[in-house]
């Protein structure tokens, strides 16, 4: 197993990426932390979990509260005497389908805001117990928003651009002291997808779930997106000490969408 008897903790883990990645360290042999702030999504994927014979706690935890994440992450290494790996899946109050002419200003910061927040509060409170453990990996999740040139996605590209460059300034800070950090690059995610009308994204008309899915396949070169499926692997592969050289940079599960299309 990639991460036997490591200690876990995901935020965002009752949304559909935060319990594919809970899932898959789990399966991996981990214990896992769930947190989140809806109490019944966490105890249902915690439940999940420990029916396929993993180990999952939760707490109700906003990843915005300061006070509140600071102490979650004691509360963790209380229990367990350390902290292996730390995933921010949470979030961001996405706005999309207006032009930032017409986008009001609290829209297209929400995201950056929440975003930035949320990886410090959560990457700082988990480096604090790793630098005196002298190792363990913190984690994000971007996509092709932050690469591609698409209208309509409001601050949603720059919230992922800025996470990127927040884990790159961690990730030089804390390299001589044992931490790793790095996010995954992934693609819209079919199957957490849960509308069925989405935005025209400069096509000229709003589109379906299956015509999404299509125009986003269309930017890849292995005509397919990352799935939830690929997340949990990719992620539990990152977190593992396989790759123990990989920080400052992200693990790209994009079937190869590339940046100008």
């Amino acid at each position: 197993m990639l991460l036997q008897d490591k200690v876990a903790v995901v935020y965002g883990a009752g949304g559909s990426v935060g319990g594919a990645v809970s899932h898959a360290f789990a399966r991996e042999g981990a214990r896992v932390f769930l947190a989140g702030r809806t109490p019944v999504t966490l105890e249902q994927v915690a439940a999940d979990i420990s029916a396929a014979g993993g180990r999952a706690e939760t707490a109700a935890v906003d990843a915005l509260d300061e006070e509140a994440v600071d102490r979650f992450v004691d509360d963790v290494v209380g229990q367990t005497g350390r902290i292996d790996a730390s995933f921010n899946t949470v979030g961001h109050g996405d706005v999309h389908g207006a032009t930032l002419l017409d986008m009001p200003f609290e829209d297209f910061m929400r995201p950056i805001a929440t975003a930035m927040r949320a990886q410090f509060l959560t990457t700082r409170a988990a480096a604090r117990h790793m630098v005196r453990q002298g190792e363990g990996v913190i984690m994000a999740i971007t996509a092709t928003t932050a690469r591609q040139v698409l209208p309509e996605v409001g601050g949603t590209g720059v919230a992922f651009d800025a996470i990127e460059s927040q884990c790159r300034q961690w990730a030089t800070e804390l390299g001589r002291r044992g931490v790793r950090v790095a996010w995954l690059q992934t693609t819209g995610i079919p199957d957490g997808l849960h509308a069925e009308v989405f935005p025209a994204y400069g096509t000229g008309k709003p589109m379906d779930r299956r015509e999404l899915i299509a125009w986003q396949e269309a930017k890849t070169m292995l005509g397919r997106l990352t799935t939830l499926a690929d997340v949990g692997n990719a992620a539990a592969w990152l977190a593992s000490d396989q790759a123990a050289l990989m920080t400052g940079a992200g693990l790209n599960v994009t079937a190869g969408a590339a940046p100008g299309r």
